[in-house]
């Protein structure tokens, strides 16, 4: 089975020299950072929490170690 994912980065010269990249296949993934390579880490890590299933009620908060409210 192949995990891997061939996706298209965007980038963007933002204002006050941020840099910006979103994933144009995954409407709303958009981050930014100072360099490129922090951009696409950012932008990578974006993508991880859109396509991540939200927690069902009986799960715990990663945050808080509680039940998710």
């Amino acid at each position: 089975m192949n995990d891997s994912l061939q996706l298209t980065i965007v980038y963007q010269d933002g204002d006050d020299g941020w840099i910006i990249a979103s994933i144009p296949e995954v409407p709303g993934t958009i981050s930014q950072g100072r360099t490129r390579e922090e951009t696409r880490e950012n932008v990578i890590d974006a993508l991880q929490l859109m396509l991540s299933p939200e927690p069902s009620d009986k799960q715990t908060s990663r945050q808080t170690g509680r039940p998710s409210p």
